[in-house]
């Protein structure tokens, strides 16, 4: 039985992707799974996370959101049984590579699949799905009548997070990076309240937030990345779509949440004492922070999933 792996080389300048045969897969026992994956998806390798982890090694699997059928259980799997069809994420450790017949794992890492979401779409939106719940749910605490600033709403997480604060009630405001973007936004139902074009670097979101909300500010900002520093030292890209983040401390409302992606966010003195005033918080949203594999790691993520019912999932399309 093959399976994929990416190889780096000696100057990590090169990546290749090779085949490889696998050993059998040990008897399943304890908390494990036999699956047989249905559908995998290619989500970007974090080469840089992984070096930081220590996790570095000369081959390292491919593709870690799967869908497929249970085979076999070990003596201590509570959740599953042989037959089922589950969804779920490999952990970062993980030996068998998502994109092989069988693999097999923890059951703290699966949870069971919606009847009518097909495999591909499964596999395609569970770690999106997982994001923006966390995002919203856990970061965010978001409830009915909230006002959310979405930016990138035409993106995966975009969308899904989108489609995740309507169903919780929330007035939702997004950003759109090209015309297709804001068309497709503005083509959603529920309608949004409000999709701020940036595309042509003209809009100014901190007010547009702030003219929609009558001047107390959004409740939630879920960002795509933000700027850092001034026009002179930013890219021209980064110039037209990204806000500055001090146009997010702006538009934030009393008591917000800023959830970000940013992981190298400088907040300067001045900004850190305008949250103060504000009561605000600041989230950092790590694509990684459920799958950093150990077994109690692995428990959030079977709870993000089982404490919501199937929710992030059913809503993703």
């Amino acid at each position: 039985m093959k399976g994929l792996y990416f190889q780096k080389s000696s100057t990590n300048e090169e990546i290749t992707f090779v085949f490889q045969e696998r050993e059998n897969l040990p008897v399943t026992e304890d908390n494990y799974v036999k699956l047989q994956v249905k559908a995998c998806a290619l989500s970007q390798i974090n080469t840089k996370l992984l070096a930081e982890m220590k996790m570095e090694k000369e081959f390292f699997p491919v593709g870690r959101e799967i869908a497929g059928i249970v085979l076999d259980v070990g003596n201590k799997v509570s959740f599953f049984q042989p037959d089922d069809e589950v969804v779920g994420i490999l952990p970062l450790d993980s030996e068998d590579p998502g994109l092989c017949e069988v693999v097999r794992v923890h059951e703290h890492y699966l949870v069971h699949k919606p009847e009518k979401v097909t495999w591909t779409e499964a596999a395609g939106t569970i770690r999106d799905g997982v994001r923006a719940y966390t995002a919203l749910h856990y970061l965010s605490h978001l409830s009915s009548g909230k006002s959310v600033l979405i930016m990138d709403g035409a993106s995966a997480l975009g969308m899904i997070a989108i489609q995740l604060a309507h169903h919780r009630g929330a007035k939702v405001i997004s950003t759109a990076g090209s015309l297709e973007d804001k068309q497709c936004l503005e083509r959603l139902r529920p309608s949004l309240a409000r999709v701020i074009d940036v595309s042509n670097g003209k809009a100014h979101v901190a007010e547009s937030c702030l003219e929609e909300t009558g001047g107390l500010g959004v409740d939630i900002v879920l960002d795509a990345g933000v700027r850092l520093y001034s026009k002179d030292d930013e890219p021209a890209v980064k110039l037209q779509l990204l806000p500055h983040k001090h146009d997010i401390i702006t538009l934030l409302g009393v008591g917000g949440h800023w959830v970000t992606t940013e992981e190298n966010l400088q907040l300067d003195p001045p900004d850190s004492h305008c949250l103060f005033l504000k009561g605000a918080t600041v989230a950092f949203l790590n694509d990684e922070v459920w799958n950093l594999s150990n077994v109690q790691q692995g428990k959030y993520l079977s709870t993000y999933l089982k404490g919501c019912d199937g929710e992030v999932v059913k809503w993703c399309f």
